[in-house]
């Protein structure tokens, strides 16, 4: 079986396809398309391909970000956008770098706007109060996200079952196993209200509280300020109410 060449983008062109790169461009469009998550079946039929190889090409694209699994079906992750990111194209539009400069305004912190993707957090944007923590939001190093407010945020609202796999593959990659326990136990509240606050996990003398971002009830994104453990443990509950004020304008 092979594609359909209508959705395959630049069929037609002289350049020679490639079966398994056009059936991984054929999901991730039909999935972009739908508006509800779509099941395994359906992107198979998509693909035109039987279901046993669509399952191997699924997994492979939900493992590295490409594909996230949302109530037993698919939708479009956030790996294309952090590609668009690093060609200067912003992956999550609601939250505005304005609005980052007004909530970090005054604050002593960075204000960032945090992704996962393929299990790891990424900052895409920042804005900066405290210089002195700037670094921290000026690379686009992976980080666990048992490490980061943020990233607690971000597991906190993937579905039940990714998140728990995610843990579990982070365990096998040598994580502090008390950093696991310190998220089961706040992972309840976290998932119910999608703010963390001052979770004194990072081992880089940070500390960071944070707030999800939704789109049609999605978690697509979490912003995090983020300064020294001390300034952080002081003034957690004030940085958390400005972090509050602004949700209203970027939550769809």
């Amino acid at each position: 079986m092979t594609p359909r060449p209508s959705l395959i983008p630049g069929a037609g062109s002289h350049r020679p396809h490639h079966r398994t790169v056009d059936r991984i461009s054929v999901i991730l469009e039909a999935v972009a398309r739908s508006t509800v998550p779509m099941g395994l079946s359906e992107i198979a039929a998509a693909a035109d391909a039987p279901v046993s190889s669509t399952q191997s090409l699924v997994n492979g694209l939900a493992a590295s970000g490409y594909l996230d699994e949302v109530d037993r079906g698919y939708r479009l992750g956030l790996a294309p956008y952090f590609l668009a990111t690093l060609a200067g194209i912003r992956p999550v539009d609601q939250v505005t770098h304005q609005m980052l400069e007004t909530v970090v305004a005054g604050t002593g912190a960075v204000a960032v706007v945090a992704v996962l993707v393929g299990g790891s957090v990424f900052y895409v944007d920042y804005a900066v109060d405290d210089p002195d923590y700037a670094y921290l939001a000026q690379n686009r190093l992976r980080r666990s996200p048992l490490e980061t407010s943020a990233g607690w945020v971000l597991l906190s609202g993937r579905d039940v079952e990714e998140t728990w796999r995610q843990l579990s593959l982070d365990e096998d990659a040598g994580s502090d196993r008390d950093l696991v326990n310190a998220f089961e136990k706040a992972y309840p509240d976290i998932r119910a209200t999608g703010e963390c606050a001052a979770p004194g996990v990072a081992s880089n003398g940070a500390d960071g509280v944070a707030v999800s971002v939704t789109d049609r009830g999605q978690v697509v994104a979490a912003v995090s300020l983020i300064a020294r453990e001390e300034h952080i443990r002081l003034h957690a509950g004030e940085l958390l109410a400005r972090l509050r004020e602004q949700r209203g304008q970027w939550d769809r």
